[in-house]
């Protein structure tokens, strides 16, 4: 079967990537860096040609709604016509959990990229999954100022990206199962603690201060919305051993 990835360099894509070809398929990665431009659609329809479905895990660094929501419509839009055009049969999307329950920011984006996913033409399953691990490391190096790293008051529950990657295989051989169960991590965890921990584990300076972000989102953040609620599925890799089993920096 020939799966293509949009989005195959990223966190979670190049596991995707790595996890179709030991299932005995092939990959196509949709990325610029082999010629595919997702948000001009460049190069898309030569290498969508004989792909049977296509997952998109795609990802912008935006925290801006109106960014965000461009950048998800338009590559979605130029997925799905390419794939239609090329006779693809399944659309995989990875979107977030809690995106219903907070449409700000980054999440805005996902939410028009599940609205435009739910009206193509393309038989489709969207798969929602929590924060990825690596998550805290990405706010640590975006959060730091100084000698502070301000963390909002979140409650997370992070799951490991190749467990995430290797349900996206299993639905992208499957049959388009529309939106399908939440995956989220085996516990719910502070944010603050993870990245206290990973900095400890990196050998990172820096005295982390918990903050509680207003607004909408920052009310998500602290409330739960952006943890799963039954019924949903679970990965069995806590964020502790994934993060025992990275290097650390000494």
């Amino acid at each position: 079967m020939k799966i293509a990835v949009a989005g195959g360099t990223g966190a979670v894509g190049r596991h995707v990537v790595d996890l179709v070809r030991e299932g005995g398929h092939e990959a196509v990665v949709l990325s610029r860096a082999h010629g595919v431009d997702l948000v001009s659609g460049s190069g898309a329809a030569e290498a969508l040609r004989g792909v049977a479905a296509v997952v998109d895990v795609t990802s912008t660094p935006t925290m801006s709604a109106k960014a965000s929501e461009e950048f998800f419509t338009t590559v979605t839009r130029q997925l799905l016509a390419a794939g239609q055009a090329a006779g693809v049969e399944h659309h995989v999307a990875l979107s977030i959990v809690g995106v219903d329950r907070a449409p700000y920011g980054y999440y805005a984006g996902k939410v028009a990229q599940e609205r435009v996913v739910e009206g193509g033409g393309v038989a489709w399953t969207i798969l929602r999954a929590t924060q990825f691990h690596e998550f805290a490391g990405q706010m640590y190096g975006r959060m730091r100022r100084g000698p502070l790293v301000v963390v909002p008051r979140m409650t997370s529950e992070p799951v490991a990206a190749r467990e995430v990657a290797a349900r996206l295989v299993e639905l992208a051989t499957g049959a388009p199962a529309g939106r399908v169960t939440d995956l989220g991590g085996p516990r719910v965890e502070s944010m603050s603690a993870m990245v206290r921990a990973y900095a400890h584990h990196t050998g990172r300076r820096g005295l982390v201060v918990e903050v509680p972000l207003p607004g909408g989102m920052g009310r998500a953040m602290r409330d739960g919305s952006l943890v799963t609620r039954a019924p949903a599925d679970h990965g069995t890799l806590t964020y502790a051993q994934w993060l025992w089993l990275q290097r650390p920096v000494v």
